[in-house]
């Protein structure tokens, strides 16, 4: 899936600064801090993790089933004219 861009407006100066102190700190980007700070408040990593722990298929295995589920969304043209 692409990546997305968001805005945010109207962040206030105590908050800009302590992102920017805290992006200092951790040696990364002011981006790279606030996806951090947004993927730990929502959970992404954690459902990434606990998802990890249960998929046993293999990256081929993987992409077999993708195949298999790609030929099946397939539109016939015909059956819809």
């Amino acid at each position: 899936m692409p990546a997305r861009q968001l805005t945010i407006r109207n962040v206030d100066e105590d908050l800009s600064e302590r992102l920017r102190a805290i992006s200092a700190a951790a040696g990364e980007s002011l981006n790279a801090t606030v996806l951090r700070i947004l993927r730990d408040a929502v959970g992404v990593d954690a459902r990434r993790e606990r998802l990890r722990r249960y998929a046993t298929w293999t990256d081929e295995e993987f992409e077999e089933f993708n195949a298999a589920l790609r030929a099946q969304r397939v539109i016939d043209e015909k059956m819809w004219k």
